[in-house]
């Protein structure tokens, strides 16, 4: 399986600064447990998942994985895959919904 993924660092404007985050698309067929292993692999302090969005009012469904467990939420992931996505133009309302 391929995934496609972006890292970035939240909060500061510099490379290598703030909190590192990966951000991964195409895991909809992914389990947890292979979802933890990514998360373990890229070893961050959390990544995140985008998935289809469960209501169609939200722009997607995102999962956060430290390297040892999945967590229901984290400030700089969510701020990060916001980010992420306004600049893969996924963003298409005034509003950026997650859930």
């Amino acid at each position: 399986m391929t995934l496609t993924y972006e890292t970035v660092d939240v909060f500061t404007d510099a490379a290598f600064g703030g909190n590192p985050l990966a951000v991964v698309f195409g895991g909809e067929k992914l389990s947890t447990e292979a979802m933890q292993a990514v998360a373990r692999e890229f070893n961050y302090s959390e990544t995140t998942f985008v998935l289809p969005p469960k209501d169609p009012a939200h722009t997607a469904q995102v999962r956060i994985f430290t390297p040892t467990q999945e967590v229901p939420f984290a400030g700089h992931p969510n701020v990060g895959t916001a980010t992420v996505l306004a600049w893969r133009g996924r963003c298409l309302s005034e509003r950026l919904a997650i859930a």
